[in-house]
């Protein structure tokens, strides 16, 4: 726990600098299908503070949706936007439709920011947004608390190389961007919405 409040308040640490580096691609080039069958253009974002999440319904990381549902509306009047990504890659665990996905966010969570279509985040067919996400922040690790052991050990069981590969490792995968557009931080699912506060406020 100690190692991932050290890897937050890190991450808030570096934010400003982070801020102030260039970069040719933004979350700005890409778009999206909304859970409703809209296209969603993320140049509508410009100017807000986005954080992206692949989320799944039967996952022990899905409370998280109340932590993020509070997130959002702690701060979407100072510019938060947050993006939720059903994701069915991860132990099976988002085989519902978009409409089953929306009702069972609303009911349960309380979830009012945005959902999109269900998406494929790693291989062959992943969302060229997701791509890009990890590009710009390979993973780097689940920290040390007893949860992100676990996840270390299951994956590795899996593969043992798997840390090698910046893709999207389970669940509540978050990425922040900044205003400009920007990947600043990673945030792994061990990591919780709570936990995140400061790097977010440090970006609004």
């Amino acid at each position: 726990m100690k190692r991932i409040m050290t890897m937050v308040l890190g991450v808030a640490a570096l934010l400003s600098a982070a801020c102030t580096a260039s970069q040719t691609t933004t979350v700005y080039d890409f778009t999206s299908i909304s859970n409703t069958g809209e296209e969603v253009d993320f140049s509508a974002y410009k100017g807000k503070v986005l954080l992206l999440v692949n989320t799944a319904s039967k996952c022990g990381f899905t409370p998280q949706y109340e932590g993020l549902e509070a997130l959002y509306r702690k701060y979407k009047d100072k510019g938060l936007v947050i993006v939720g990504f059903p994701c069915d890659q991860f132990g099976h665990q988002e085989p519902g439709s978009n409409e089953e996905i929306a009702e069972f966010c609303r009911v349960n969570y309380g979830v009012t920011f945005p959902l999109m279509d269900k998406v494929d985040v790693n291989g062959e067919n992943a969302a060229p947004i997701f791509k890009w996400l990890y590009s710009e922040q390979p993973f780097a690790g689940f920290g040390d608390s007893e949860r992100g052991q676990m996840m270390d050990r299951m994956l590795s069981n899996q593969d043992p190389d798997y840390a090698s590969n910046p893709d999207i490792k389970w669940n509540f995968t978050k990425f922040l961007v900044d205003r400009k557009g920007r990947v600043v931080a990673r945030f792994e699912p061990t990591v919780t919405p709570e936990q995140m506060d400061q790097s977010i406020a440090e970006c609004l």
